[in-house]
C-alpha cells in the first residue's frame, strides 16, 4: 500500500491506484500513477493478479504458531490462538477453567471437569432437565423404601408403622411392639403377643369380660354334672356339688340346708341343730377381712348368746368377733391361697337366764379358695 496525504488526515491505497487532485473548481485530472515493480508485501497478505493485496489464511495453510489444543482463527492480515471451551491461557499455554469457582448456577453442588464442569444434587434431590436445578426425588414413589407407610419429604422421606409396630434402627424396617412386655397388668391374667397386637386370655373356670379382665362362669348356670341328689355350688373358677340332704342321724332336715336333732334327747350336750351354708372367696385376699356374719334366728327373752369357733380354726385363719346378743362377724385374719376347701363350725350357745340351761345351735360353713386372685 501506499501512504496518500489527505485533508485533515491520510490515505492507505493500493500501489497502482490512480489518485485525482482537485481544488473543487475544475475536473480533477488523474495523477501520474506509480506503480512499482517490485512492490514490498506485509506479512499476512499476498499480492494477486491484479495487484491488489489479499489476506492469507494462515490456519488452513498451516503457517500459525498455535499449538495443538488451541484453535487457530485467522484474522485480516494476521492470526488468532485461541484455547478449546472450559479452558483458559495462561501464558502460551491453555489450562483448564475452574467453572465451580466462578459462576456455575448449580442449585447444589458443582464438580469441575477437565475443560467443563456438572451439578449434582443433594440426596432426596434429581437434577432436573436443564442440568443446573435440583428437585425433589418422591422416594415413596420411586423405590417404595419403608415396610408399611411411607411419607415424603421435601429432600427425603419419613416412615411410619403400622399400629403394634416401631420403627427398627435402621428407621425403614418395622418391628413389632411386645405389649405383654411393658407391664404386668396389661391383662388381669395372661398375656399373649401376637405380631402388630396383643390378647388376653383366662383360666379354666373364666370368661374374658371386656378386653383384660375376667369374669367368673357359673357352672351352676350353664353346664355341670351334678345329680339330682345334689346342689351344685359355684365358686370363683368352678363348681362343686354337695348332697342336697346333709343331716346325719341323728338330724332330721326340716328346711334347706337345716337339720334338727331328733329327738332332742339324742343329741344331749351337741346341738340341738345344724344349718349348713357355703362361701368362696378369691384367693390370697387381704385381711384382715370380714367375711361371713352369724345371727340367731329366734330371739327369746331372759337369754344371753356367746359365740365361738368349735372347729376348723387350727391355724389360725380366723376370728369371730361378737356384734351383740344375736349376731357375730367372721374375720378373716390370714391369706389363704387357693384352691382350698375350708369347714368351720361356728357354734351359738343360748344361756336361759330365768330356767339356768342353756342351749347351742351350729352353723357349718363350708369355705371355697378360688384358685385366682380374682
Amino acid at each position: 500500500m501506499k501512504c496518500v496525504n489527505h485533508f485533515g488526515g491520510y490515505l492507505c491505497l493500493p500501489q497502482n491506484a490512480q489518485i485525482f487532485v482537485s481544488s473543487g473548481d475544475e475536473p480533477s485530472q488523474p495523477a501520474e500513477p506509480s506503480a512499482p515493480a517490485n512492490p514490498p508485501q506485509s506479512p499476512g497478505q499476498g499480492q494477486s493478479e491484479q495487484n491488489y493485496c489479499r489476506d492469507i489464511d494462515e490456519c488452513t495453510r498451516g503457517r500459525h504458531t498455535c499449538s495443538a489444543d488451541q484453535i487457530c482463527y485467522n484474522t485480516r492480515g494476521s492470526f488468532l490462538c485461541q484455547c478449546q471451551p472450559g479452558y483458559q491461557k495462561n501464558g502460551d499455554q491453555c489450562v483448564d477453567r475452574d467453572e465451580c469457582l466462578l459462576s456455575h448456577y448449580c442449585m447444589h453442588r458443582c464438580v469441575n471437569t477437565p475443560g467443563s464442569y456438572y451439578c449434582e444434587c443433594n440426596s432426596g434431590y434429581r437434577l432436573a432437565s436443564n442440568n443446573h436445578s435440583c428437585v425433589d426425588v418422591n422416594e415413596c414413589q420411586v423405590s417404595q423404601p419403608c415396610e408399611h407407610q411411607c411419607h415424603n419429604l421435601i429432600g427425603s422421606f419419613i416412615c411410619q408403622c403400622n399400629r403394634g409396630f416401631e420403627l427398627a434402627p435402621d428407621s425403614v424396617s418395622c418391628i413389632d411392639i411386645d405389649e405383654c412386655a411393658y407391664s404386668p397388668y396389661m391383662c388381669q391374667y395372661a398375656c399373649i403377643n401376637t405380631p402388630g397386637e396383643y390378647s388376653c386370655t383366662c383360666p379354666d373356670g373364666y370368661q374374658l369380660q371386656g378386653t383384660r379382665m375376667c369374669q367368673d362362669i357359673n357352672e351352676c348356670e350353664t353346664s355341670h354334672e351334678c345329680t339330682e341328689e345334689e346342689m351344685c355350688w359355684n365358686y370363683y373358677g368352678g363348681y362343686r356339688c354337695y348332697p342336697r340332704n346333709p343331716c346325719e342321724d341323728p338330724y332330721v332336715r326340716t328346711s334347706e340346708n337345716r337339720c334338727v336333732c331328733q329327738p332332742t334327747t339324742a343329741c344331749r350336750g351337741g346341738p340341738q341343730s345344724i344349718v349348713y351354708k357355703y362361701m368362696s372367696i378369691h384367693s390370697d385376699r387381704t385381711v384382715p377381712a370380714d367375711i361371713f356374719q352369724i345371727q340367731a334366728t329366734n330371739i327369746y327373752p331372759n337369754t344371753h348368746n356367746t359365740f365361738r369357733i368349735r372347729a376348723g380354726n387350727e391355724k389360725g385363719e380366723f376370728f369371730l368377733r361378737r356384734s351383740s346378743n344375736v349376731s357375730a362377724m367372721l374375720v378373716l385374719t390370714k391369706s389363704l391361697e387357693g384352691p382350698l376347701e375350708l369347714i368351720v363350725d361356728l357354734e351359738m350357745i343360748t344361756h336361759h337366764t330365768v330356767a339356768n340351761y342353756r342351749t347351742s345351735s351350729l352353723l357349718r360353713l363350708t369355705i371355697i379358695v378360688g384358685p385366682y386372685a380374682f
